[in-house]
């Protein structure tokens, strides 16, 4: 199958998005299944994307950004 990119995508803009799956996304964040899905209901995390059939995923960027955000509130400037 080719997978056509947009017409925007270029060589000089190497970084590729990888989708994290499931088991990923609660070892990086340390939430269980349902804490997730009750803070992407809440719009507190990042929302899934449909990967087809039963599957989905998150974006890595997105997971990251969560992170960092988590930190930056939990760390006061002094």
């Amino acid at each position: 199958m080719k997978v056509q990119l947009p017409s925007d995508a270029s060589e000089a803009n190497p970084r590729i998005n990888r989708i994290l799956r499931l088991p990923e996304v609660r070892s990086r964040t340390g939430l269980s299944r349902s804490s997730l899905y009750e803070r992407m209901h809440e719009k507190t995390f990042p929302t899934s994307i449909s990967l087809g059939g039963r599957n989905v995923g998150w974006l890595e960027s997105e997971i990251d950004a969560w992170i960092d955000a988590r930190i930056r509130e939990s760390r006061p400037i002094q």
